[in-house]
């Protein structure tokens, strides 16, 4: 586009006015939270209003010491909250930032790359072949533009643009010969120069944004479980401090201590980590799948990953290089194989018409190879007349090119061997060697072309309106290889070992697919197509999913009732697409992925997961890790009941006893300033158990506290209450002063708590095994709160503070003695266990 110097395009200055008056070009949905918005919610939660709360108590009370630090505690807890919601924002923008469309576009003369979300109306926009169109525009100029629009029309064959009209409407997508070009469409052949007209929500884009928008999605399984968790908690926890209260201010007439009392229980029950856990796992999970290559833009697939039985995956590009490359070129007596001696006429001749047959500016990866293979273009004397199209019901395609000046014309078709054969009207017995030759070929691992020929003088300059009225003729095979990826075996191994099974889904020849599976180590005894399976009920089609996992000839509409039929029978399924007509199988799906390197927006928009780089190992490294995600977020969650068991006992059992309060305010404020860190970072970053791809998928029905892992945590959390409990009785029966007491059951509890975190790292390996796991976070989190304990035992100024007094070294052994065995038992268990 040499003539675009001519134009200037906006100014900065201009553009920059117009991004403040029209917005940033973004569908509704998705919108950044602000770091205000951030505080305002964080400061919202009960935890916050209870520590402000205990803070004006305190100052009631003439205790401005206790004042002044409980409200730097809440100001701390704030400030960690927003530190790591913060976190997750800033993920979540990189999340979005990589899904985002960018622009090349001129600006004061020129030419400059920016973000497709800071293009404004009336940008002058430079769109090459493979580009995306990032907002609604009218093409200036253009050379052989053509444009996928299968995103708003569903029709998959892309449509002409004919540049020049600069004041023209936009009118509705499709249509030929148009200069309308819209957001989200793909250039699919061709360059051109376009001024913006609309953007975000004015666009036709918007408009479907906007629909979608306005839809509630299901919330997912897992934050439904959470969200009554931390809802009866939360009632239980206001409950028991108002019984508190009320039971001290009567029992003991100082309704002020009374509310201290009530404030301290109620900090202890309420499971204020609950939500801040969940969202930063799921965002943390986010970018951690992401590292492997996979966007997450539905956070309820991390959850289902784990749960996978049924992989479905494509084809070329996925378990392939979607390199294709001519190898073999075929007729009915000889197969040249490339690399051997020079082709002879007869094989140059299949070579040029399967180029005759091909897209002059090639983006198909076998029109590539056919360009590549033909060595030369074809000559600047030839017209392209028509060009008939792939359709569902005849996989063949057809150029009809003039000769010169002259009203000669040439016909190519390549395609399917069998819709070549039917083009070619051809006898049942030259079929049948066609097919016969096809499926030896085919069984070596070439995905194969027929190729035809036609030469035609039409009177009056009529040009056939189908390719069935062209008189073709026969002429040879031509065979591509699609090299495996090299990830692709390890991968599917891993699958099995992790009871996953892999089911290939191609539009390819059956012998190619069965080749290719086998390969892969796919199992590829018996396959079944397309046509098979139109002839085939629900029942039976069932049944023979049963054992087969290769299909061919599959169209994409047949994907749909192919999930269909394994959902049907228990299976969670995943389901691999790129085109328009794979959203609804990926959307039927359990989790959908979407091709990011060659895949549609429309299959985008439908996934849960999309694949930046459409490699089929990036997938099972997604299981993988999403396995080890949930296995976190449950160890994190179990941590979290089990700590507070103790808290909660020893903030109700001595008042119930009339024993002297165990806690303040304060001392809950530390013991969260542990819980936070320790589930919502250690545990995140806790690399995956050993043999998580070695065990069969979870039940998707399994809730996260199953019965095992309640009873477990139930178990952990007693054991530490009657270790601080024996603590307390003893040093209550030797008539210890009570702040030395208070240091004592507190330091205790700090133990076992520091103890919970280390054993819970893994459920399968003791702590000895689990030392040379790397996890930083780990050790920063209980090694700060081990050296805090100990600034607060020993420094006079922290003692005051949390109502302490010192204590000796035989008596801190103690401490660490009953902490560390009231966890150790869980070693012991998982010993058993193993052996």
């Amino acid at each position: 586009m040499s003539e675009a110097r001519r134009w200037s395009g906006l100014s900065e200055v201009e553009a920059a006015a117009r991004l403040k008056r029209f917005g940033r070009n973004e569908l509704p949905g998705g919108e950044h939270r602000s770091l205000l918005r951030i505080v305002l919610e964080v400061i919202r939660q009960p935890m916050f209003a209870l520590l402000l709360s205990g803070g004006f108590v305190y100052l009631f009370l003439g205790e401005s010491l206790d004042a002044i630090v409980l409200l730097i505690f809440a100001s701390l807890s704030v400030i960690i909250s927003i530190v790591q919601e913060s976190r997750s924002e800033r993920v979540l923008d990189a999340l979005r930032d990589l899904a985002s469309p960018r622009a090349l576009v001129i600006r004061d003369g020129v030419q400059k790359r920016i973000a497709g979300a800071e293009v404004v109306p009336g940008d002058l926009m430079l769109l090459a072949e493979g580009d995306r169109v990032p907002a609604d525009a009218l093409l200036l100029e253009g050379e052989g533009v053509l444009a996928d629009e299968s995103l708003l029309t569903g029709e998959s064959v892309p449509v002409r643009k004919r540049g020049g009209a600069e004041e023209a409407e936009l009118g509705a997508p499709g249509g030929e010969d148009r200069p309308a070009l819209f957001a989200g469409t793909l250039v699919a052949r061709g360059s051109g120069l376009a001024r913006v007209v609309a953007t975000g929500s004015a666009s036709q884009m918007g408009n479907i944004g906007r629909s979608l928008a306005a839809i509630e999605l299901e919330q997912a399984r897992l934050q439904a479980q959470l969200s009554w968790l931390v809802r009866d908690f939360a009632a239980i926890g206001v409950a028991v401090a108002l019984f508190v209260v009320v039971l001290l201010g009567f029992l003991r007439g100082s309704w002020l201590n009374a509310a201290l009392g009530g404030i301290a229980v109620g900090m202890s029950v309420m499971p204020e980590e609950i939500p801040l856990v969940l969202a930063v796992f799921m965002a943390m999970g986010a970018w951690r799948i992401a590292r492997a290559r996979v966007l997450t833009r539905r956070a309820a697939a991390i959850e289902t990953l784990g749960a996978a039985t049924v992989l479905c995956t494509d084809k070329t590009g996925t378990l392939t290089q979607n390199r294709m490359r001519v190898e073999i070129v075929a007729t009915e007596d000889v197969v040249w194989r490339w690399g051997e001696a020079d082709p002879d006429e007869t094989i140059a001749r299949i070579v040029q018409a399967a180029l005759g047959a091909s897209a002059s500016l090639p983006t198909d990866p076998m029109d590539r190879a056919i360009h590549e293979a033909a060595g030369s273009p074809r000559s600047s004397s030839q017209a392209l007349v028509r060009h008939y199209a792939l359709s569902t019901n005849l996989f063949a395609t057809s150029n009809l090119w003039r000769d010169g000046d002259g009203d000669a014309l040439n016909a190519f078709a390549k395609g399917a061997p069998e819709a070549i054969a039917e083009l070619c009207r051809m006898p049942a017995e030259a079929h049948a060697r066609l097919l016969a030759q096809t499926d030896l070929l085919a069984a070596q691992g070439y995905r194969l072309l027929a190729v035809a020929e036609a030469h035609l003088r039409p009177q009056d300059g009529a040009h056939p309106l189908s390719q069935r009225q062209i008189p073709f003729n026969y002429l040879g095979l031509v065979g591509f290889a699609d090299p495996l990826r090299d990830s692709v075996p390890a991968a599917v191994a891993e699958c099995r070992s992790a009871g996953i099974r892999v089911i290939m889904i191609t539009g390819d020849y059956p012998a190619t697919a069965k080749a290719i599976a086998a390969r892969a180590g796919i199992d590829g005894h018996g396959v079944l197509t397309g046509d098979e399976l139109d002839g085939m009920s629900d029942d039976a089609l069932a049944e023979w999913m049963k054992t087969v996992s290769v299909f061919a000839r599959i169209r994409p509409e047949q994907k749909l009732r192919l999930v269909q039929a394994l959902k049907r029978d228990g299976e969670i399924v995943a389901m691999t697409g790129d085109g328009v007509n794979d959203a609804p199988a990926m959307k039927a799906a359990h989790i959908g992925i979407a091709m990011g390197g060659r895949g549609t927006d429309v299959a985008r928009e439908a996934a849960s997961l999309v694949l930046l780089d459409d490699d089929f190992a990036s997938i099972v490294h997604a299981v993988r890790l999403g396995r080890g995600i949930f296995d976190n977020l449950r160890k994190a969650m179990a941590y979290i009941f089990a700590v507070h068991i103790p808290i909660i006992g020893l903030s109700l059992i001595p008042l119930l006893l009339g024993w002297p309060p165990v806690f303040a305010p304060v001392h809950i404020v530390f013991l969260e300033m542990i819980i936070n860190p320790a589930c919502s970072i250690a545990f995140e970053a806790e690399p995956a158990e050993r043999g998580v791809m070695h065990r069969p998928p979870r039940d998707p029905q399994e809730p996260l506290f199953g019965k095992h892992t309640l009873l477990l945590s139930l178990l952990q959390g007693i054991l530490v209450l009657l270790a601080t409990l024996t603590v307390l009785g003893y040093v209550l029966s030797h008539g210890t002063p009570e702040p030395q007491a208070r240091a004592l059951i507190f330091s205790t509890l700090v133990v076992g708590n520091l103890g919970l975190i280390l054993v819970n790292r893994s459920w399968q390996h003791t702590v000895l095994h689990t030392f040379n796991s790397r996890n930083p976070a780990l050790w920063w989190v209980t090694g700060g709160a081990f050296g805090f304990l100990l600034l607060t035992l020993t420094l006079p100024f922290l003692r005051e503070v949390f109502h302490f007094a010192k204590i000796t070294p035989y008596q801190f052994v103690l401490c660490l003695a009953a902490g560390l065995c009231s966890v150790l038992w869980f070693e012991l268990y998982k010993l058993f266990r193993r052996h």
